[in-house]
C-alpha cells in the first residue's frame, strides 16, 4: 500500500470517530482516495494511527421481554447466532481460532454439536464430538447457507 499524507490519515480518523467499521474504511479508502487496499493493510493503518474501531452492538429496547425468542430482527443486524431452516443453528466465536478467517459452532438438528472453521483459502472443517457423526444432507445445506449468509454480513 502507499502511504498516506496527513490529510488523508486524517480523513481516516474521521471516519473511525464516526464509527466507520473495517470493511466500510477500507471501502472509503478505495472509492473516496481511489488508493487499492486490502483488509489486512486498512487493519494495519488503524493499527498505526492508534485509532480504536468501535464494535457495533445494536441496544436493546426496554419493553422487549428476553426470556423469549425473537423473532426475525433487521436486515441491517447480524446475528451472532441462527437457526436455520430445519432447525440447525449457527454460532461464530468471538475469538477466532488459529490458522483459520472464522469459526464457530453448528448444532444439526438432531443435536449433535460440532465445531467449524473457514481458513485463507476458503476451506470448510467442521469436527464433530462424535467420531463417525455425519449430519443428514438437509442439516448440511442449512448450515451452508446459513454460514454463508453470516459471513456475508460480517464482510467476508
Amino acid at each position: 500500500m502507499t502511504q498516506l499524507n496527513q490529510e488523508q490519515k486524517e480523513l481516516v480518523r474521521q471516519w473511525v470517530t464516526a464509527g466507520a467499521t473495517l470493511p466500510e474504511i477500507q471501502k472509503k479508502i478505495k472509492e473516496e482516495l481511489k488508493i487499492p487496499v486490502t483488509f489486512m493493510e486498512t487493519r494495519f493503518l488503524v493499527l498505526d494511527l492508534n485509532l480504536d474501531i468501535k464494535e457495533k452492538t445494536p441496544a436493546a429496547p426496554a419493553d422487549i421481554d428476553l426470556s423469549k425468542p425473537s423473532s426475525a430482527g433487521a436486515e441491517d443486524e447480524v446475528p451472532e447466532e441462527k437457526a436455520a431452516p430445519g432447525g440447525v443453528s449457527v454460532e461464530l466465536d468471538r475469538v477466532v481460532k488459529a490458522g483459520a478467517i472464522v469459526s464457530g459452532k453448528v448444532t444439526f438438528s438432531d443435536g449433535e454439536t460440532a465445531a467449524w472453521s473457514l481458513d485463507q483459502f476458503g476451506r470448510l472443517a467442521l469436527s464433530a464430538g462424535n467420531a463417525g457423526y455425519r449430519p443428514s444432507q438437509d442439516d448440511l445445506q442449512a448450515f451452508q447457507q446459513e454460514l454463508a449468509r453470516l459471513i456475508q454480513n460480517r464482510g467476508f
